[in-house]
């Protein structure tokens, strides 16, 4: 099947040679989204912002693929420092209704352009 790359303004250009995302037999494999307010054009102040944040721009690309959070299988979320796990951890839940993906998290030494949180996906279509 023919691979497509997804692109929507309603969320952060990718910072490096990768797209926002690619759609592909099905599926959507979304880029990982760091916690950038596109309204403001910079990372949003602070863990918590960021999350939401990443979870918004995650949700525009994936309605420009044509599917929602709903549809997500998996995700990955990079923390650059752990102690912040129980506050993102809240801020992800409320984006889901309780039907979760699986999903991984790991603490990294750092993230592009200073970021705090960064969300990657796999969604069905």
């Amino acid at each position: 099947m023919a691979r497509e790359i997804i692109f929507t303004e309603n969320a952060p250009k990718a910072v490096g040679p990768y797209v926002q995302a690619v759609r592909s037999n099905g599926m959507v494999y979304v880029s990982g989204q760091l916690g950038i307010d596109t309204a403001a054009g910079g990372l949003a102040d602070g863990v918590e912002a960021q999350a939401h944040c990443s979870m918004k721009n995650l949700g525009a690309i994936l309605r420009q693929a044509g599917t929602d959070y709903t549809k997500i299988v998996k995700t990955t979320i990079f923390l650059t420092d752990m102690n912040d796990f129980a506050a993102v951890n809240k801020i992800y839940e409320s984006y889901f209704g309780g039907d979760f993906p699986a999903r991984s998290c790991v603490q990294v030494a750092k993230l592009p352009l200073g970021g705090l949180v960064e969300v990657e996906c796999i969604a069905q279509l």
